[in-house]
């Protein structure tokens, strides 16, 4: 069902862009240790893991998985902040890097996408028959929310007890027009020099020789970078063809996890009316909707010197009926 959020912005943070770009400056000083782990995949890449304690297989504390956003990591902001959180609550967090992202070029031309749900596939299939006794819950930030929304449709007897999705682009196509239009084109050039900086890697590494390196340097606008590297890379036709088929809009009704999305209407990544066209929802999924909140900002709090992370209270709050 959808819901209104009862998050209330910090009367000093009530613009959206302030909202997201805030987040990040309160967060640049915190640090949380983790323990790190590369989990080999069937196709012979891999992916990098990172743990908030090392843990053995008879753990019965309840495992809390995360997925990170475009580009993201175990640095970012968010999955700081929340890693943390779960952590507070004596749960044991695992952040799963997607293709690339740890830091460590991945081995293969094939790279993360919105849709690709085949390595949280697999991380959920080594988090089962690894840890048996733990119950499981995870969440999924910007286009990791969108990729967990994908897999929980497509897995529907899942290992998790419950998931969270935050900030997600459910409707692909309409968010790359919107992050292309004002004051949000500042964020789609931090993340498209990322992207482009990590497909020269591949184009170095001979991984990736069908991308004209000229063309890429030209390349301004996420739509247009799907087109050029994301879509032929892993198979699509071209970027509408990608969003088509990846966005996880028109799958949410099939997802039978109980599970709580979270978006902001005034989140400059995300097309509101397009990500919240959805008729029906599934009973046990829970759409919160906030005037305000920016791009997984949500910051709330009295004191501009001690700002308060509503989605490191929301998200543990949801979890504790289940874990």
């Amino acid at each position: 069902m959808f819901t209104k959020s009862s998050f209330s912005p910090a009367w000093w943070l009530k613009n959206a862009h302030l909202q997201t770009i805030a987040a990040k400056f309160f967060r640049r000083g915190h640090s949380i240790s983790t323990t790190n782990e590369t989990l080999e995949l069937p196709d012979g890449d891999f992916v990098d893991l990172a743990w908030t304690e090392q843990v053995n297989p008879t753990c019965s504390r309840p495992i809390v998985a995360v997925l990170h956003g475009l580009e993201g990591s175990k640095n970012s902001h968010y999955a700081k902040g929340m890693l943390s959180a779960i952590k507070a609550q004596g749960w044991v967090g695992v952040l799963m890097h997607f293709r690339g992202c740890s830091g460590r070029p991945n081995r293969m031309a094939k790279s993360y996408h919105s849709g690709q749900t085949c390595d949280v596939d697999f991380f959920s299939q080594y988090l089962a028959s690894n840890y048996p006794q733990a119950k499981k819950a995870i969440i999924g930030f910007s286009l990791g929310g969108n990729v967990l929304t994908r897999y929980l449709a497509e897995q529907k007897e899942n290992i998790y007890q419950a998931a969270c999705v935050i900030c997600a682009p459910l409707d692909l196509s309409s968010c790359s027009n919107r992050i292309n239009r004002g004051f949000s084109r500042v964020y789609q050039k931090y993340l498209v020099d990322m992207l482009r900086a990590s497909t020269i890697e591949k184009i170095n590494a001979n991984l990736l020789s069908n991308i004209d390196r000229n063309h890429l340097n030209k390349v301004r606008s996420i739509r247009d970078f799907d087109q050029m590297v994301t879509a032929p890379i892993n198979g699509f036709l071209d970027a509408n063809d990608y969003y088509r088929q990846s966005s996880g809009r028109e799958v949410l009704k099939q997802i039978t996890t109980p599970c709580l999305i979270i978006h902001a209407t005034d989140d400059p990544f995300l097309c509101h009316v397009n990500t919240t066209a959805i008729s029906t929802l599934p009973k046990q999924m829970i759409f919160e909707v906030s005037a305000r909140g920016g791009h997984v900002g949500f910051i709330s709090g009295k004191n501009p010197l001690k700002p308060q992370f509503w989605l490191e209270q929301r998200i543990p709050e949801f979890f504790k009926s289940y874990l």
